[in-house]
Formats: structure tokens, C-alpha cells, sequence
């Protein structure tokens, strides 16, 4: 079993305080936003604001309630004392002249960061990303098309419509992601045309409704590849707000091994050696997936890294 005290994934920080049950306090609430402690995370267009560029020690960019005045804020957390909103800042055409940040700073995407970033930080500018994509998506009731509105502290959208007063919550789409071995010492990997050049990673895919997720892992390899699985163990889990994901992790043991790659699905497929992964340097024929991804972590937990 891995562990997860020492090797947490990308996005994910033990003891964040999500205040669940404040989220319903407006006098919490309209105290906390004008408090002089208090700190917004600003998000644009599904960036977020970092310091120091995408250099070797980067960080997140908070704004004081003054600064984050121009947006509606949604409860993030409480963390030392101190809460935590997220405002969605993509109306404006130039954010950081709007709220008078650092030149220095800059709006950049999570995935180039994250891995540089302090956890806490990494895990609440995720967390500020899934909410403000989910309410830019949900400016309207699902049942009837009228206009909604954010209430509990914007963890919930109400529908304007008194006769039809819908309630609609953030939702998370889960998918799986399988790091398929043979029992021996070989894994497979797959490469989509989509990715980086040489880039190859693990297999994955979205749960369907009514699916375990053991039968997602075996239908997702089987589609694939048409490799069938003796055995599926979980392995972690990842936060994945890109847009809107938790990603599920586990390892996967291979009954069959002859591949039939779906060129739909995958530009290739193969079985690679651990000792060849081990000794293997990334270069524009195959490089690992990203360091911040559960991918990795999955390959790197059988690797023995």
C-alpha cells in the first residue's frame, strides 16, 4: 500500500478546513469578507495568479478584500484562522491592472506550476479552479432554463424560478486511470496523438453511469488494447480540476497480453520493461507523463522509485 503521509499527489493537502458547516452563516460570511485577514484566490479564465513566473519557486498570488472587491467570492477554507475565497475574474479583460497586482505576477495554468508550488497552495488554487469553472457552466437551471443563483456561500446554485426553486451542487466527474502490469516485469503504456511530442502515459477514461469502478479500469483497458485483467487493486486518488475530475487510480494485473490497439483511442500501444523505464532518460521518442499527475506517481509506486 502506498503511502500517502509521505508521497500526497499534486493538488491534494491534508487538514484544509472547507468550513462546510459556516457556509450558511451570512453574519460569518459578511464578517470574514470584510476582514482585513482575509485573502481571495483569484482565478481568469481557468488560470490562476502565480509570482515568480513558471520559475523554481513560484507562488500563489493572494488579493486583500479591497483588491478582490470587483468579483463574487466563494468560500474556500479556513486555514490558521484565516478564510480563504475564491473570485472568478474572467469579465475583465485585464485582471491584473484591475486589481493592481504585482507586474511581476501573472495569470498561468495550474498544470505548468504545480508540482513548484508549496501543497497548500497547489490544492487551494485547484480547488478555486473546479468551483469557478463549475459556476461559469451553471448560470442557468438544468430543469426548467431559468436563471440561477449562487447561495451557501457559492457551494450551491438555486434556480430563480419560485415554482421550480432546483437546487444544483458542484459535481466532479470520476475517471480512472490503470497502470496495467503483468504480474512480472513489464507495464503498459499508450501514447494519444494529442500529447507532447514522445510523451507516453498510463490508460484511463471516464466512469459510465451505473459502473463500478473496477469495471471501468477492465472496460477502458479491454477498449483500448484488448487486454483482459485478472485482478484490480486501488492504489490513490488525485484531485484533477482540468476541468473537472478526480482521477482514481490503481494497478492492474493483465490475464492477456497480446495488444489490439483502437487507433479511435490510442496512437500506440506497447509492453516496456521496468529495467529499460528505469534506465531511460526522456527524450522526443518517449518521455514519462508529467511530474504532477497521479500517472506518474502510479508508474513510479511499480517502478520502485
Amino acid at each position: 500500500m502506498p503511502d500517502f503521509t509521505t508521497k500526497p499527489a499534486n493538488f491534494y493537502a491534508a487538514g484544509l478546513d472547507r468550513a462546510t458547516h459556516l457556509r450558511k452563516d451570512d453574519a460569518w460570511l459578511a464578517e470574514r469578507l470584510n476582514d482585513s485577514s482575509t485573502r481571495f484566490v483569484p482565478v481568469w479564465r481557468g488560470q490562476n495568479l502565480i509570482s515568480g513566473g513558471t520559475d523554481a519557486e513560484p507562488h500563489a498570488v493572494f488579493l486583500t478584500p479591497q483588491e478582490a472587491a470587483i468579483a463574487d467570492a466563494v468560500l474556500l477554507c479556513v486555514l490558521e484562522g484565516c478564510a480563504y475565497f475564491a473570485v472568478d475574474l474572467s469579465s475583465i479583460e485585464t485582471p491584473t491592472e484591475a486589481i493592481g497586482a504585482d507586474p511581476a505576477a501573472q495569470f498561468v495554468d495550474l498544470r505548468r506550476v504545480g508540482p513548484l508550488l508549496p501543497r497548500v497552495e497547489g490544492a487551494m488554487l485547484a480547488y478555486a479552479r473546479g468551483l469557478a469553472y463549475w459556476h461559469s457552466r451553471h448560470h442557468f437551471c438544468g430543469v426548467c432554463g431559468s436563471p440561477t443563483k449562487a447561495a451557501e456561500a457559492g457551494h450551491v446554485r438555486r434556480c430563480t424560478n419560485e415554482s421550480c426553486d432546483a437546487q444544483h451542487f458542484p459535481r466532479t466527474d470520476p475517471a480512472v486511470i490503470m497502470l496495467v502490469h503483468d504480474g512480472g516485469e513489464r507495464c503498459l503504456l499508450g501514447r494519444q496523438k494529442a500529447w507532447p511530442q514522445g510523451m507516453h502515459s498510463t490508460l484511463a477514461g471516464f466512469v459510465e453511469p451505473g459502473e463500478s469502478l473496477e469495471e471501468a479500469v477492465a472496460r477502458e483497458v479491454y477498449e483500448e488494447t484488448k487486454i483482459t485483467l485478472d485482478e484490480v487493486i486501488y492504489h490513490s486518488s488525485q484531485p484533477w480540476p482540468f476541468p473537472a475530475s478526480l482521477m482514481l487510480g490503481f494497478h492492474a494485473k493483465a490475464r492477456t497480453t497480446e495488444i489490439e490497439v483502437d487507433l479511435s483511442e490510442l496512437e500506440a500501444a506497447r509492453w516496456y520493461e521496468r529495467s529499460w523505464l528505469l534506465a531511460h532518460k526522456d527524450d522526443d521518442d518517449f518521455r514519462l507523463p508529467r511530474r504532477d499527475s497521479i500517472a506518474r506517481r502510479l508508474l513510479e509506486d511499480w517502478l520502485g522509485r
